[in-house]
C-alpha cells in the first residue's frame, strides 16, 4: 500500500484540510519561531568558556530597562549578559574571533555607560532637591522630573566619554547593536 493509504482516516482528513491553505507547512503555522542570530551562533562557536562579570557590568545590566520584543531588533538584558559572559581565546587571531571580541567590548562599554547615565540623573536630581531646600515641596516637585530627564542625556554623554564609547568606530557600535535573536525565515 502507498503511504497515503496506510494512514488512518482522521489523519488523511486533517492533512486534506491543510492542502489548500498553503504550499509549505511552515507557512501554515500561525506562531513564529525565534532562533539565535548568525552572530550569536558565531559567538557560541568561538567561545572557550565563561567570563566573570565585573561590578560595573552587573550594576549596568541591573539598571538596563526591560524590553518588549516585537521585532527582535535590539538586545535585551539577558542577551547582553550572554555576550559579556563568554570568554574567547586571546591567541585566536581569526577574523571571527576579532569580531566577537570587538562586539563584546562594545557591549561592555554600553553597559558600563548605563551606570553613569542613571548616576548623573540621580545626582543632578539630588542637587536640585538640596538647592531647593528652603522652598516648599511644590516647587521641588515641579523642577525634579525635568532635571532628572535632562540628567539622563547629560549622563549618557558623560558615560560615553568616561568609557571611551565616543571614540569607538561605527563598525564596533553596529556590532554591539546586532540582535541576539531573530525570527526564523526559510532562506
Amino acid at each position: 500500500l502507498p503511504i497515503s493509504q496506510a494512514r488512518p482516516l482522521a489523519s488523511r482528513r486533517r492533512h486534506a484540510s491543510l492542502k489548500g491553505t498553503s504550499s509549505s507547512p511552515a507557512a501554515s503555522m500561525s506562531a513564529t519561531l525565534v532562533v539565535p542570530s548568525d552572530v550569536t551562533i558565531m559567538e557560541e562557536k568561538k567561545s572557550i568558556g565563561k567570563r566573570r562579570l565585573g561590578l560595573l557590568e552587573k550594576t549596568g545590566l541591573l539598571l538596563t530597562a526591560p524590553m518588549l520584543h516585537i521585532t527582535y531588533s535590539k538586545m535585551d538584558r539577558g542577551d547582553m549578559r550572554a555576550v559579556l559572559s563568554k570568554k574567547y581565546d586571546a591567541e585566536d587571531t581569526s577574523s571571527a574571533a576579532n569580531l566577537c571580541r570587538a562586539r563584546q567590548e562594545s557591549v561592555r562599554k554600553a553597559v558600563v555607560a548605563t551606570n553613569f547615565m542613571w548616576g548623573t540623573a540621580g545626582g543632578m536630581t539630588g542637587l536640585v532637591w538640596w538647592s531647593f531646600r528652603r522652598y516648599n515641596y511644590q516647587s521641588r516637585l515641579v523642577a525634579l522630573p525635568f532635571v532628572f530627564y535632562g540628567g539622563t542625556f547629560v549622563g549618557r554623554a558623560l558615560g560615553d566619554v568616561i568609557t571611551f564609547r565616543n571614540a569607538e568606530f561605527a563598525r564596533d557600535r553596529f556590532l554591539a547593536s546586532l540582535p541576539a535573536k531573530t525570527y526564523f525565515t526559510e532562506n
